[in-house]
């Protein structure tokens, strides 16, 4: 059972989330969780957080220092899971299926990631070696080799006939529906409101009335877009390519949780979920054109659920570029109507450890707002892996 799912709003880079340390920002949502719900914290026999780039100040094991900076009790456990873009929807995973298999009855799935202040790729070192090893090298050598993400979206948009007109188009889409959401608050029972920080202090212009610290409660990517400024980016990885900045997901920073329970449990504390897991799926596809996860992931749970995508009344498909959700859509012919209905990761940023729980929290709102049934997402992650999983609203 699904109890309660929040998030920080997505700070971009060097914004007003960038000088937080990622314990302590992932302390402000569990912490939100606990008081949310009049959760006992003891009660809580692990934490699990998804973290892409554990080194440097996200290295240690960021889940256990961020329950000691929560203030919980030394009692709880905590572990951090890396499934590269998909880590916080595997912490999702592992958490409801540790209540299934009985491991658990109180249980959080969480996520982080401070990119301002550990960027994406900051653990991959020459001198500390690759990270695919000669092995893999050799296995892919005669296609170019492993490529970064952006170049996997050129290779994905020029196999799916993509052009940059569409990719734009969606990103437009994008910032219009995430701008009309936030202006209907639709957000707001998802959002925790947290003390700005920047990294570099000179924050004054940003302080409150009384001379305090202000506080983020309004993700700041959100329309920070319009068809002409998408239009003027330049290729970012190729030239004459169509993958820019603007139809990507931005960089940013963030936390989610979410309080996951067994149903007994919650009878037991007199707490209603809000929604339950009905099945997941892990899937991996060709790592070379390695975003098309999704569709792959998307098919296991579904004949996990034995539902079909009709009987789906929601989608979220991680935007960390506009072509894996049109992508997605293309193989699924699913109703655009009913896909990232509030925006996706292109305007409201990817904080890559926290976007699975930020998905979640934001489809389960979705669903309460519009009276929808269930809800499926799926995120693409590195190295040609994805997650998938379905809800159903109570």
């Amino acid at each position: 059972m699904i109890i309660d799912a929040v998030r920080t709003a997505n700070g971009q880079r060097n914004g007003g989330l960038s000088g937080w340390h990622p314990a302590g920002l992932a302390a402000e949502v569990l912490r939100a969780l606990e008081v949310r719900n009049g959760l006992d914290a003891a009660m809580v026999e692990d934490v699990i957080m998804g973290c892409v780039t554990q080194i440097g100040a996200q290295s240690g094991n960021v889940a256990r220092q961020a329950v000691l900076a929560a203030g919980w009790p030394d009692s709880v456990p905590g572990t951090t899971v890396d499934r590269q873009g998909g880590s916080g929807q595997q912490a999702l995973h592992f958490a409801a299926q540790g209540v299934l298999a009985g491991a658990y009855d109180v249980v959080v799935a969480a996520g982080v990631e401070i990119m301002s202040l550990v960027p994406p790729g900051a653990a991959i070192s020459q001198a500390l070696g690759s990270p695919f090893g000669p092995e893999v090298e050799r296995r892919f050598a005669d296609r170019g080799g492993m490529m970064p993400l952006g170049h996997a979206a050129e290779l994905l948009a020029s196999q799916w006939g993509q052009s940059r007109a569409d990719l734009d188009a969606w990103a437009l889409r994008s910032h219009q529906r995430a701008a009309a959401a936030a202006a209907a608050g639709h957000f707001d029972g998802e959002l925790v409101e947290v003390r700005v920080h920047r990294a570099d202090r000179a924050d004054r212009a940003h302080r409150g009335d009384r001379g305090g610290p202000a506080t983020l409660r309004a993700d700041e990517g959100i329309g920070d877009a319009d068809a002409a400024s998408l239009a003027a980016h330049q290729p970012t990885f190729t030239a004459g390519g169509v993958i820019t900045a603007g139809n990507s997901a931005h960089v940013a920073d963030g936390a989610s949780a979410a309080l996951i329970m067994s149903e007994e449990k919650a009878r037991e504390l007199r707490l209603t979920p809000r929604a339950r897991f009905v099945s997941f799926a892990v899937a991996a596809v060709d790592p070379i054109v390695s975003l098309t996860g999704p569709v792959a992931a998307t098919r296991l749970v579904l004949a996990r659920a034995q539902l079909r995508i009709e009987d789906i009344d929601l989608f979220e498909i991680n935007e960390a570029v506009a072509g894996v959700a049109l992508a997605w859509q293309s193989q699924f012919a699913a109703d655009t109507a009913k896909l990232n209905v509030n925006g996706g990761a292109i305007a409201l940023g990817d904080p890559l450890g926290s976007g699975g729980t930020r998905l979640l929290a934001t489809l389960l709102g979705a669903l309460e707002h519009g009276g929808g049934r269930y809800g499926l997402q799926s995120m693409s992650a590195a190295g040609g892996l994805a997650t998938a999983l379905i809800i159903e609203r109570l």
